[in-house]
């Protein structure tokens, strides 16, 4: 290169692709239960283009009864852990999420559970 006055170009392109979760199923609809009785379902949740681990947070509905209590009939479990890991390969791996409904009075809802990660996505 010293002794070329040539010059060289080097052209560089890339793709940025932003993390994000899908799930499957996609809907959710829980069976009806007796009063106090339990309901659950469980639900993949498939992260992509993860590059290092991140963790899942849940942000569950809690509603005002009409006494004024506020309740969360939701419960959440990650059996396997809330991490989102990054394989050898460069994969993420699959998170299994449990998803349960419990209530004590008689309630039907229609209602968002937000899965945030470590970045506020």
């Amino acid at each position: 290169i010293n002794d070329n006055p040539s010059q060289y170009r080097i052209m560089l392109s890339g793709t940025v692709k932003s993390p994000k979760i899908s799930f499957d199923p996609i809907f959710l609809m829980l069976m009806p239960v007796p009063l106090g009785m339990k309901t659950e379902t469980t639900v993949n949740i498939i992260p992509q283009d993860y590059l290092r681990q991140s963790r899942i947070q849940v942000e569950l509905p809690v509603f005002d009864r009409e006494d004024g209590d506020k309740i969360c009939p939701f419960s959440v479990q990650f059996p396997n852990g809330q991490d989102i890991v990054v394989s050898s390969d460069g994969t993420n791996m699959e998170l299994i999420c449990h998803i349960g409904f419990s209530s004590s009075r008689p309630v039907s809802y229609l209602e968002n559970i937000f899965f945030i990660d470590e970045e506020k996505n």
